[in-house]
């Protein structure tokens, strides 16, 4: 029996990287799956990968900066599948531009905000309740490794990161004790379509990035999808408030190695 044996799930941002890698473990897990993203080719390109592993989903096309679009979203979730049991929110507006802060514009910090902070709390507004209505579930928020420690040319995103991570423990605060496990993961680089822009922007960073990393390599997204489906799965019942480093070892890594 699959770690997710006969539940439902919802993946926000999973037209491509983790959020796909996360929906086609699921499916390989057990779960039903609702593929969330405004991107419509990668989220039906998901659709296509988790019944290729043998899953059901359901696409809906979803700007999670829009409360809108996430209460239908949710709404969606139920009249397919008629529960919904995890949730991992995932979506992120970009990286922030790769700008020092005092260069970073109003349009950039406010849609870097709106999608990576506010559409997690939009997310956690609507899955709650149907949570809280079937007495209980878990629900994984995607933060980044680098809300420990900072990260240059990435003001907005890593603040809207931080955000989330204070988000998440507020939120395991008041709602674990009704039975939904609220808990994050934080990844370190990852083989993903974003890094690959990254590093075609900015070839030099490549080696620098990798080195940051103890285990010398950045990951594959199904790598930190491990963490999130084993997080929302019965295995880890007594984990919530939590953040689980996915991230290669780069808050252990030494400059001396």
């Amino acid at each position: 029996m699959g770690l997710l044996e006969g539940k439902v799930g919802l993946v926000t941002g999973a037209g491509s990287g983790l959020g796909r890698a996360t929906c086609v473990l699921a499916a390989e897990e057990g779960s039903k799956v609702v593929v969330a993203d405004i991107d419509e080719a990668g989220g039906k390109q998901t659709v296509a990968a988790v019944e290729a592993a043998g899953g059901e989903a359901l696409f809906v096309s979803t700007d999670v900066s829009d409360p809108a679009q996430v209460r239908a979203m949710v709404e969606a979730t139920l009249s397919q599948f008629g529960a919904l049991d995890w949730a991992s929110n995932n979506a992120v507006g970009g990286a922030g531009g790769f700008c020092p802060l005092h260069e970073t514009d109003d349009d950039t910090w406010r849609r870097t905000m709106n999608v990576t902070l506010d559409g997690v709390f939009y997310c956690l507004r609507e899955e709650i309740p149907v949570m809280l209505e079937r007495g209980g579930g878990s629900i994984v928020n995607i933060i980044t490794s680098s809300v420990t420690k900072g990260e240059a040319m990435l003001a907005s995103y890593i603040s809207a990161k931080g955000g989330v991570d204070a988000l998440t423990r507020t939120a395991a605060s008041e709602y674990s004790g009704r039975g939904i496990r609220i808990n994050s993961v934080a990844p370190g680089g990852m083989r993903t379509p974003a890094i690959a822009r990254y590093f075609e922007r900015f070839p030099e960073h490549e080696k620098r990035t990798v080195a940051q990393h103890a285990l010398r390599r950045v990951a594959e997204p199904i790598e930190v999808a491990q963490a999130v489906i084993w997080l929302a799965s019965d295995r880890a019942s007594f984990i919530t408030g939590e953040c689980v480093f996915a991230d290669g070892g780069i808050n252990v890594n030494s400059h001396m190695l």
